[in-house]
């Protein structure tokens, strides 16, 4: 029996095609499974610390130790201590150098421009006879007084004063020579050199009297804004009112008008007063007399 030619070759067709892979491997293969092991980077365990001065402090071990540690918080007493004495010495210190500079604004003031406001160039005498000028004085502190010997309470009252404040600036500068007292006649006609040598040896030794003319007297008043109303013509034995003005000048030792010293200062005012300016000029660095 004969095949149809259509079959024979679906026939040949089929044995002749080539089976595909996934046909040829087994149905249950199996799996190969990757697994990644991890191991972790050895790292050197160093111990660290914040930087700090400040000693550590032991670890709290009981509630009351924690309790007591933080009861302080971020401050203690000591630290609150040092807060105020820093704060009182800054306040002391602000309010020292603010009056210090008062005072040499006051100074620089007095000074005036070209002219000095008060003090000046004078030609007078002092009890030896010896001629004496403003060059004497300067190089210290001078205290310069303007009085006469016949003034019946308030030259006396002011003298005695004058020798008080003398004897404190001393003790204050340990015994230096730093400060001249100087006592200036009103009345050149009666304090003679003799008479007001007597006169100012009651109330200190160290008041350098200095007397002259009538008009070498009234220019330095002039110069130191002293009111002088001492008669020139005086015949012998006539009577007469001498008027001045009741202060004591403080110069420098430059010879510049500094501080002025009235009644209403007391010994002990006026020779702090004093004391404030030598210090400063001590301070300054300037050069000061002392012998």
């Amino acid at each position: 029996m004969s095949l149809p030619l259509r079959s024979l070759t679906r026939t040949i067709a089929r044995t002749s095609r080539t089976p595909s892979i996934r046909s040829q491997l087994p149905k249950t293969t199996p799996r190969i499974t990757t697994t990644t092991v991890t191991t972790p980077l050895l790292t050197p365990c160093v111990a660290t610390s914040p930087f700090s001065t400040t000693p550590a402090r032991p670890k709290a071990r009981t509630m009351g130790q924690i309790r007591a540690r933080n009861s302080t918080g971020p401050f203690s007493w000591k630290a609150a201590l040092l807060f105020v004495v820093t704060g009182a010495g800054m306040i002391v210190y602000f309010r020292v150098e603010k009056e210090r500079l008062e005072r040499k604004r006051v100074a620089e003031m007095s000074k005036g421009v070209g002219k000095p406001k008060v003090g000046g160039p004078f030609v007078l005498k002092d009890l030896s006879g010896n001629v004496c000028t403003e060059e004497e004085l300067r190089g210290r502190y001078s205290f310069v007084y303007f009085g006469f010997t016949h003034c019946p309470d308030i030259c006396p009252d002011e003298l005695d004063k004058m020798a008080e404040i003398i004897d404190k600036v001393k003790e204050e500068n340990k015994g230096e020579n730093v400060f001249l007292p100087v006592f200036i006649t009103c009345d050149p006609v009666r304090d003679t050199p003799e008479v007001l040598k007597n006169y100012l040896q009651e109330f200190h030794k160290d008041i350098i009297g200095l007397t002259g003319t009538y008009d070498q007297v009234k220019q330095v008043c002039k110069a130191y804004r002293v009111y002088f109303s001492t008669p020139r013509d005086v015949k012998p034995g006539e009577d007469y009112l001498v008027d001045h003005s009741i202060y004591f000048y403080l110069m420098d030792p430059d010879g510049d008008f500094v501080e002025c010293i009235g009644r209403q200062d007391t010994p002990g005012s006026a020779a702090d007063t004093i004391m404030e300016h030598i210090n400063d000029w001590k301070r300054s660095g300037k050069p000061l007399k002392k012998d």
